[in-house]
């Protein structure tokens, strides 16, 4: 019996891995990646601003008391500058925005002028971006009007769920989450949404 021409072999390999990718992707749409729902808790963090002069490897407290070691040494909460993006100072104003991308990916990159231009046809809401799993230098490549956090380890993208790119979070004064959406938003969804937490 003659074996398998290598060129069947390739292209069979070919298919399977297309079918795996498609796989992982229809996957990562499930609910388990789908940001925080609607009246879920905030989980707190606080996380170096773009402007930050930190140096080294500034990883993201997301501690909830002292002395939880690698999450934080002191509450997160507590952790407050002019050079730091603390969720819960955000919680304690008005409604806000907070969106997690991945700044190698073109489409993540794409959303950051749609999110600047909601922002001053809503000068009443915050609007902060997450370089997830990035450096200082990511979240300053950017080049954002609004304020860019980085989360160099990815500690809270796992605490808001983010798995797809980019997944935005949508805030009412006082905290109370009224949802997530996952993957690129066009200018008319994320005004809606906007309105949505002002209302």
């Amino acid at each position: 019996m003659r074996g398998a021409r290598p060129g069947v072999i390739v292209a069979a390999f070919v298919v399977a891995l297309l079918g795996w990718i498609a796989l992982n992707s229809a996957a990562t749409e499930t609910a388990g990646s789908k940001g925080l729902q609607p009246g879920e808790a905030l989980p707190p963090f606080a996380m170096p601003l773009s402007t930050s002069s930190c140096t080294g490897r500034c990883d993201a407290n997301v501690a909830t008391k002292a002395d939880q070691g690698a999450a934080g040494s002191k509450p997160a909460c507590e952790v407050r500058g002019k050079d730091v993006l603390n969720v819960c100072e955000l919680a304690e104003g008005g409604p806000f925005v907070l969106a997690f991308v991945f700044t190698p990916v073109e489409r993540c990159r794409a959303q950051v002028p749609l999110l600047e231009a909601a922002a001053e046809r809503n000068p009443d809401v915050e609007f902060r971006i997450v370089a997830v799993r990035g450096t200082a230098a990511d979240a300053r490549a950017l080049r954002s009007t609004l304020p860019v956090g980085y989360d160099n380890d990815g500690a809270v993208a796992n605490e808001y769920a983010v798995v797809v790119c980019p997944t935005i979070t949508f805030v009412r004064a006082g905290g109370k989450v009224a949802g997530s959406t996952v993957g690129p938003l066009g200018e008319q969804t994320i005004e809606a949404w906007v309105q949505r937490i002002v209302r």
